[in-house]
């Protein structure tokens, strides 16, 4: 299949958020008032689909699937939208796959970005029509008052210029619960990338979360692993070592997994307590992994700040060092 870039940003351009997984009721006022002027600092303007209005979503799981579905497929028809982001990640995006219209999405190509819950949309989309999307910030991430530096930089480098992207360290990261204090808060300095394996490679991205990307396999809406794929995952604080063993191991054990050259992971949330040491077991541990360079504890995943990933893009990694092109 064909792959899609999507244009790039302009001034002036319209945004489109969509509530894919869970809503606004979840976000602060103050998370909501802070991530609308870090768009309107970037010179986009923000409209709301119809069904991410606080009435439609309780505090667990999104309201009705086919209402999600429509504010999709609404954001990716309007000429006018030229980014769609999502509110914030969840449990149950999935629901929506066989309600999308792929043609339509594949027809009006525009750049769309989420993370975690969000792996099965872009799974979805970069398998069926070809799309480059962007694994990065949602609207409610944008709406952190400090510590958001580097999360802006980085989504502004892969959504606005088409210059490649050197990935850095942050100075420091955080892993607390921001949108309850936005004063409170913990901030840990960054001791930099984790290069288990040396060596280098270059190709294709595909990835994200690794659970939600599990959800997609066996079925037509998972990526397939294409000569010289790059694969990029995270997991969440609920992924124990097990938890994170078994579901790399998963995929591993597909028959396309041979095209995978290159393994880059995300940061682990605290609660995992996946250090290096046991990431380097669990990496030692798998044959597959034996003759191809990886690289973790890279800035994306359920801590922040977080860059932005362009899936379908490609990356190259050359002992230690990541380089993205969008």
């Amino acid at each position: 299949m064909q792959k899609i870039i999507p244009n790039k940003l302009q001034q002036g351009d319209k945004v489109m958020i969509v509530a894919p997984s869970r809503g606004l009721k979840l976000i602060g006022t103050d998370c909501r008032e802070i991530a609308q002027k870090r768009f309107a600092d970037m010179g986009l303007e923000l409209v709301f689909a119809p069904n991410t209005n606080d009435e439609n979503f309780d505090a667990a799981c999104s309201w009705n699937t086919q209402a999600r579905a429509d504010d999709l497929m609404t954001a990716f028809t309007d000429k006018s939208i030229k980014a769609i982001f999502t509110v914030l990640g969840g449990f149950n995006s999935n629901q929506l796959l066989p309600l999308l219209d792929y043609d339509i999405i594949r027809n009006n190509p525009k750049i769309f970005c989420g993370f975690s819950d969000i792996t099965a949309l872009h799974g979805a989309i970069n398998a069926k029509t070809g799309l480059q999307t962007y694994y990065g910030p949602h609207y409610s991430s944008l709406g952190m008052k400090k510590g958001c530096e580097y999360t802006l930089e980085y989504l502004q480098k892969m959504l606005f210029s088409d210059e490649p992207v050197e990935v850095k360290p942050a100075n420091e990261w955080s892993d607390d619960a921001w949108f309850i204090d936005q004063e409170k808060r913990e901030f840990i300095k960054n001791e930099g990338f984790w290069n288990i394996h040396n060596g280098a490679a270059q190709g294709t991205i595909v990835g994200g979360n690794l659970c939600t990307f599990n959800l997609l396999l066996g079925t037509n809406m998972r990526p397939v692993f294409a000569d010289n794929t790059i694969l990029m995952i995270e997991d969440d604080g609920g992924s124990s070592a097990a938890e994170f063993d078994r579901n790399l191991q998963a995929l591993c054990y597909q028959p396309d997994f041979k095209n995978v050259k290159g393994l880059v992971i995300g940061r682990f949330q605290k609660e995992s307590k996946i250090d290096r040491k046991t990431l380097e077991f669990i990496i030692h541990n798998k044959p597959e992994l034996a003759n191809i360079p990886v690289l973790a504890n890279v800035d994306y995943g359920h801590a922040t700040p977080i860059i932005t990933i362009p899936l379908l893009g490609s990356a190259k990694m050359n002992n230690g060092k990541l380089v993205l092109q969008k």
